[in-house]
């Protein structure tokens, strides 16, 4: 069974700022080798949930999972990430897709920030 992670932050009209996700992306695909990952913005950019969804289901997803790029539970994660996955799904009916939780309070994530908060000194 194909696995896909689509990636999604907010998206931004500054490139560089879009840039930043196809970076993460990048990184992920060699220590994901037997999966697929992709990138997509909520809004202002593309690709967009929906054409990211279209490229995993072309690679042959059978399951895909949206991560949130994002670090709460706020609107975006509870409701626009949410509807949007929907509508896109409903062009897919044989492939399971389903939504990951916001970084949030991740034991990593808190140790990056620690360094980071460190190293500003």
């Amino acid at each position: 069974m194909r696995r896909a992670f689509l990636l999604v932050d907010h998206g931004s009209k500054r490139e560089e700022a879009n840039a930043q996700l196809g970076g993460v992306v990048s990184a992920l695909r060699p220590r994901l080798p037997d999966d697929i990952v992709e990138a997509a913005h909520m809004e202002i950019a593309e690709p967009s949930i929906a054409v990211g969804i279209q490229r995993c289901a072309e690679a042959g997803a059978q399951t895909i999972v949206v991560c949130p790029y994002f670090l709460g539970q706020g609107r975006h994660t509870q409701e626009s990430i949410p509807s949007l996955v929907a509508a896109a799904a409903a062009q897919h009916p044989g492939i399971e897709i389903q939504i990951g939780d916001p970084l949030g309070m991740a034991p990593q994530l808190l140790d990056v920030v620690e360094h980071w908060v460190a190293g500003s000194d």
